[in-house]
């Protein structure tokens, strides 16, 4: 389908306005709506499409500002008609998360909120905390986010004594296992003394933990150390019994009282202001609260359309056998048959979706606001401290408005040695890590045992901003990508390394920088001999000095890493015919140097890629004698 010529909005062009609703049929699918620069603004679902996007079009049945809104920019409607309506709904999902449509409720990614992540596409699943959503393997599950971080890890650290789990992430010995599984906490899987049916059995148990099940869990061990004991196998019998008593007191003092203990449950409520929404899920299992995670979502939509976007995206991702059979909304969902008939399906049980009124299920529900009110109240406190001192940055440096994107260069090697540099970046005062950049020194006179952070920090600016020297039409306003403020981590001499690299790429009027001295938190200027006078302590300066240690910090990781790699492949680099692939093999079976060099011709021979002939060398190349 094409966009008209015509990008008169729709509801001021009645004739086409009504033979395109026309064209629409009254099928369950996804409806997208564009605006006069073709971008998709709003991307939506229904069981009847053209009922519902004709609705958009009646004036009495507008539900906000935000829609009316939208209403008055759409130049076009497109669709897909789907099968089913758990199509459509899995289908709304992919395409909102692909295209971000200013209209809808979009989700924030909020890193405090960590997450587990079980790699169930190896064959010894690794069970870990991350705060990446990473869905790079289909088959590996994350649970989450939960908002207790401490609880969380009290939760993996005592599952992994209750279960025998891989404790290291990688082995300490190359021929036999550690300590741990002489204490019964490992069972060897260094070592493949269990098998990976054997051992995704075990994990499994742990990720009915995270699943909200640990009353089937219970159930099932319980089970298990009956038939241990009447088989008289006394030992496995209390190996089960202590994995029971560890899991009981994992949920012992989180009890929520209701009449019908036996009935799973999901609850979820929200608070909002003028910018955002926060959103609590509480998982409540045989009468105990499992899990409690947040959402942040932007505010411009209904209450009951925002929920709904939760419920939608957590369901997604989530198993069959982690829906709960009834499910406790705080506001009315917009799609709310839709919804529970996808899960009902899913699941292969009824799953009910209420706004509860009063009684026990109400009170529920209030506890699950104010929880999300108090989360709503430290956010909005953490934003007005970060307005603070992004305005009083803003004050000291007399910038024009408030810095949107700050970015922040450190240079880290030893000696010359592994020089690297980090762009560290930070919009509205918070990390955006997804903007970090990593940078090696390629100057040839950084060398070992000759530095020169000046000609480095010259170097990184220069590769960062090439591309708006060689192109001056480049789009500098309203480029996300521009900053509003640069920050050097130094003195005087570094900040006019980089004042001179901008000169040269006739950059500078269009760029701000500064830089800050590590010893009195001092602010240089370009072309100033004296720092601005500020204190430590106030706002500006420590927003400048969690830029800057931040700075350090990525540069500092990424320095080790390299001179870790290069310590790894240095010897390896001497032998003849043995290039950087080969290297990746070897080090990847045999993980060290130490173990590569203790291997046997024949041991070296098993590496994809190495020969026997290649391997007798590899062999006297540490063994000369």
């Amino acid at each position: 389908m094409t966009i008209s010529p015509r990008i008169i909005p729709l509801v001021k062009d009645p004739e086409r306005l009504e033979n395109r609703l026309a064209e629409i049929p009254p099928e369950a699918g996804v409806y997208f709506m564009r605006d006069s620069t073709d971008s998709i603004i709003y991307i939506g679902k229904s069981k009847k499409l053209r009922s519902r996007v004709r609705s958009y079009f009646q004036d009495s049945n507008y539900t906000s500002h935000r829609i009316a809104t939208m209403v008055q920019q759409v130049t076009d409607i497109e669709f897909i008609v789907t099968d089913t309506e758990a199509e459509a709904l899995a289908l709304e999902a992919n395409l909102i998360k692909q295209h971000q449509p200013y209209f809808n409720v979009l989700l924030k990614d909020d890193k405090k909120y960590p997450y587990v992540c079980i790699t169930w596409s190896e064959d010894y699943p690794r069970i870990f905390i991350t705060r990446k959503r990473q869905l790079g393997k289909a088959k590996d599950k994350f649970y989450g986010p939960y908002t207790d971080t401490g609880l969380l890890r009290e939760i993996l650290h005592i599952s992994k004594r209750i279960f025998a789990l891989r404790q290291r992430p990688q082995p300490l010995f190359k021929d036999r296992p550690c300590l741990n599984y002489d204490l019964g906490r490992c069972p060897g899987v260094c070592q493949q003394l269990i098998s990976p049916s054997e051992y995704r059995q075990t994990v499994q148990k742990v990720a009915m933990v995270f699943q909200g099940r640990t009353q089937e869990l219970l159930d099932i061990l319980t089970k298990q150390m009956q038939t241990a004991a009447e088989e008289l196998n006394f030992e496995l019998a209390a190996r089960i019994r202590d994995q029971i008593s560890g899991l009981k007191s994992l949920t012992a003092d989180q009890k929520v009282s209701l009449p019908d203990d036996t009935v799973s449950r999901d609850a979820v409520a929200l608070a909002a202001d003028k910018e955002r929404a926060c959103i609590q899920l509480f998982q409540i299992r045989a009468g105990q609260l499992v899990g409690r995670l947040g959402f942040i979502a932007n505010s411009q939509a209904e209450p009951g359309a925002i929920l709904q976007r939760v419920l939608e995206s957590h369901y997604q991702t989530a198993d069959a056998v982690e829906f709960p059979a009834e499910i406790l909304v705080q506001h009315d969902l917009p799609d709310a048959e839709i919804l529970a008939d996808v899960l009902s399906q899913r699941k292969g049980r009824k799953v009910t979706i209420l706004t509860p009124q009063r009684q026990t299920k109400a009170e529920l529900i209030e506890m699950v606001e104010r929880n999300a009110e108090y989360e709503l109240q430290r956010m909005q406190k953490l934003s007005d401290r970060n307005h603070e001192a992004l305005q009083d940055l803003t004050n000291i440096l007399d910038l024009p408005d408030l810095p949107h994107r700050i970015e922040g260069y450190d240079i880290s090697h030893i000696q010359g040695s592994n020089a690297v540099a980090s762009q560290v970046v930070f919009i509205d005062g918070l990390p955006g890590k997804q903007h970090y950049r990593h940078y090696k020194i390629k100057n040839p006179t950084v060398t070992s045992g000759h530095s020169d952070d000046f000609a480095s920090l010259a170097e990184v600016i220069q590769r960062r901003f090439r591309k708006y020297s060689e192109d001056p039409q480049l789009s500098r306003v309203g480029n996300p990508d521009w900053p509003d403020l640069i920050m050097i981590d130094g003195g005087k001499g570094q900040l006019s390394a980089v004042v001179d690299v901008l000169q040269e790429m006739n950059l500078l009027a269009d760029l701000r920088v500064v830089s800050l001295a590590k010893q009195r938190e001092e602010i240089f200027l370009p072309g100033e001999s004296e720092p601005l006078e500020t204190e430590a302590e106030q706002p500006g300066v420590q927003l400048l000095r969690r830029l800057r240690d931040e700075a350090h910090r990525f540069a500092v990781s990424f320095h080790r890493q390299q001179r870790s790699d290069n310590f790894r492949r240095s010897r390896l680099d001497e032998i003849p015919g043995l290039g950087h692939h080969r290297q990746k093999q070897l080090l990847g079976h045999f993980r060290s140097v130490d173990y590569i060099r203790q291997a046997t011709p024949a041991q070296l021979a098993e590496v994809p890629g190495i020969g026997p002939r290649l391997a007798q060398e590899i062999y006297d190349y540490f063994h000369p004698n």
